[in-house]
């Protein structure tokens, strides 16, 4: 009976720990990729990590992990870490693909955990429009600034250097307690403001109606419906939810504080270009239009107060309500088209906004009034934030054949961007994601290849060499705790790493 009982305390915690509310990232803390971006400002950054760091980037040891060969292209992949499910203890990685395929794979173990095929609706119109929606697994955050980092090289409470495990105490303790738990959860999150609600709340321990509540992945299929299921296996508990048009060509899904969001470019299938809303409790959706587009391939990023901020080709940057998408302030870029989605960051308490327009300058402008300024710059694409361990803001961006990256310096009370490094010379270089002062980006060649920079000095760690063998087309760089994730256009997706003993 002891066993028994620790047995179900150990998977009531895990649900607690690992689930915390079906639609509410909990304690975020955690190194793991929501959607695209990584988190709801889009800065592409994991603050800490165990393993990754400059220093272990500059020894043997990081390489190819696994490879899995899927039957196409995924999309960008959402990762979970510690999941405790039926099955037993998980890390994921977890994706779809415009074929309407989603899997779900075993990030320890490099093995696919399991596989479901969405509806697809057939394409159609113009050659533009022919690759309808992209293909997006997230899952749900809230709007608040991730959790600082733990300190050069370390996890925190939530870092990990080995594979998923149990919390079991010390011999003869049994297993870690639900009260344990939330003692920890309530040290590293004390006003719930990060994501989860806290300890005594309804709904957690200590409160009332503390239940078992699933972990969700929300995907939007190519018939503008938007499925929920559970991680664990794929199923869903209820029917999807009525989204956008069919075959309308859409990205930038993301499900903030119980809303799911998307943005539309291109008028295709008769869809108004914009960003779209829909509640997930009410079940309505509300659209706002813009003639012209909605720039770069996240399409929107949010304030932590909520606020939708969208850049468009016509050089306007909105601040919409985050429930209504009524525009409630405008900042224009003088006549010219932004290239970038925007990326919201901190900088001296307050919250700032950026976006690289057409002509390679980088727009900086106040959250709060939307005023701001460019800067000149070389950028070409979305863009990347971090902060280094000496508490630098740097903001990167791929350009015309490298990665350019920039100091964020106070002048006259007000950022602004000084040069920083530029890298080596890269073909077609992608968006790069920042773990822990390594800056990690793509040379999208015929053969890409993956390198790793110094954050604060640009100076090359690593290459993956000829690893890959195809280009991208769909997936972009993600990351969770000590690992990074891509897939190519042959269908194969691999995990780059330190190896982990099992």
């Amino acid at each position: 009976m002891p066993r028994l009982r620790a047995a179900a305390a150990l998977s009531l915690a895990g649900a607690f720990f690992c689930g915390g509310s079906a639609r509410a990232q909990f304690g975020r803390g955690a190194p793991e990729w929501m959607a695209d971006g990584g988190d709801a400002q889009r800065s592409q950054w994991i603050r800490s990590d165990p393993k990754i760091s400059v220093q272990s980037l500059s020894k043997p040891g990081f390489e190819m992990v696994w490879k899995i060969k899927l039957a196409h292209e995924p999309g960008p992949a959402a990762t979970l870490d510690r999941y405790i499910g039926y099955r037993g203890f998980r890390s994921l990685a977890l994706m779809a693909s415009p074929s309407g395929d989603l899997t779900g794979i075993d990030t320890d173990l490099g093995r696919i955990e399991w596989k479901r095929n969405l509806p697809v609706s057939a394409a159609r119109g113009s050659a533009v429009c022919s690759a309808g929606m992209e293909a997006e697994a997230v899952r749900p955050t809230n709007a608040a600034y991730p959790g600082a980092p733990a300190g050069r090289g370390g996890g925190g409470m939530f870092g990990r250097s080995g594979p998923a495990k149990s919390g079991v105490g010390e011999a003869g303790e049994g297993a870690v307690t639900i009260a344990e738990i939330a003692a920890r959860a309530a040290a590293a999150n004390p006003t719930a403001g990060r994501g989860g609600r806290a300890p005594g709340a309804p709904g957690m321990p200590g409160g009332p109606e503390f239940r078992r509540m699933p972990t969700l992945l929300d995907v939007l299929a190519s018939d503008g419906m938007l499925h929920s299921m559970y991680i664990s296996n794929g199923e869903e508990p209820a029917a999807p939810t009525p989204f956008l048009p069919a075959d309308a060509k859409a990205h930038g899904l993301i499900v903030v504080n119980n809303v799911a969001y998307a943005a539309t470019t291109d008028g295709c299938a008769g869809a108004p270009n914009g960003v779209w809303a829909l509640d997930l409790a009410s079940k309505q959706v509300v659209h706002w239009e813009t003639a012209s587009g909605v720039a770069g391939q996240a399409g929107f990023a949010f304030g932590p107060d909520g606020t939708v901020y969208a850049a468009t080709n016509s050089g306007e940057l909105v601040a919409l309500d985050p429930k209504t998408l009524e525009v409630k302030a405008t900042y224009r870029a003088d006549g010219q088209s932004f290239a970038s989605s925007p990326l919201v960051f901190e900088h001296q308490t307050k919250s700032w906004v950026a976006a690289a327009g057409k002509d390679g300058r980088v727009h900086l402008v106040d959250a709060a009034s939307l005023t701001g300024a460019a800067y000149p710059a070389a950028a070409s694409g979305d863009l990347a934030s971090w902060q280094d361990g000496g508490g630098t803001r740097w903001i990167a961006a791929p350009s015309k054949d490298a990665i350019a990256a920039w100091k964020v310096a106070d002048q006259e009370g007000s950022p602004a961007l000084q040069p920083g490094w530029t890298s080596r010379e890269m073909a077609s270089p992608m968006t790069p994601v920042v773990i822990n002062g390594v800056v990690f980006a793509v040379s999208n060649a015929a053969s890409p290849v993956l390198y790793a920079f110094d954050g604060s000095s640009g100076r090359e760690l690593w290459n993956s060499g000829k690893t890959m063998s195809a280009q991208i087309h769909h997936g972009v760089l993600s990351g969770s705790d000590t690992r990074l994730y891509l897939g190519t256009s042959d269908g194969t997706f691999y995990a780059f790493g330190f190896p982990i003993e099992h």
